[in-house]
């Protein structure tokens, strides 16, 4: 099972515009009324539905990126410690949201981000969170493990094993 940015063809990261665009080139290359085949037409409007659900989901996420710049910033350590805490409860998201406010980024912050990055399965986006902490502190063996742990997980990922992990995973969060 794909991400809702995956389906759009997007990086994790694609900013509302991109989501935009992305959104309606896909709709012009698979529209359903382009089709006069019966069957391709079904699966032309199975494909437009998940396009649909891909682009609502992919603009909530995207969101609070946008208008983190009207939120209150925080102290880095602050915003670390914060989505550390949001992290142990199970909550990725929260954890991101904290990580954005705050007022500037060291190394464990990379780090952290490289953490949550992880738990959302986002491995190549935390594969480079995880080299931007070993370049500031290229000393720290976490930060190193940290990053080779995301490019295993990622090479696992695009395995058939990994792939069928993965949809197994998507099944058990829509219960």
């Amino acid at each position: 099972m794909s991400t809702p940015f995956e389906e759009l063809g997007l990086r994790a990261w694609a900013d509302p515009d991109e989501i935009r665009a992305a959104y309606r080139a896909r709709v012009k290359q698979c529209h359903p009324d382009m089709v006069q085949d019966p069957a391709q037409k079904e699966a032309a409007q199975q494909r437009m539905i998940r396009l649909n659900l891909a682009y609502e989901e992919a603009l909530r996420l995207a969101m609070p990126r946008k208008t983190a710049a009207y939120v209150q910033e925080i102290p880095l350590e602050d915003a670390v410690n914060l989505a550390e805490r949001m992290l142990s409860k199970g909550n990725p998201e929260g954890a991101l949201r904290q990580l954005m406010r705050a007022e500037s980024k060291d190394a464990a912050w990379h780090y952290t981000h490289g953490r949550v990055l992880m738990e959302m399965e986002y491995y190549h986006e935390a594969h480079l969170a995880f080299r931007d902490a070993v370049k500031l502190k290229p000393d720290n063996n976490r930060y190193r493990a940290g990053a080779l742990e995301a490019a295993v997980a990622e090479k696992k990922a695009g395995t058939l094993q990994g792939k069928m992990l993965h949809f197994v995973r998507g099944l058990k969060r829509k219960k």
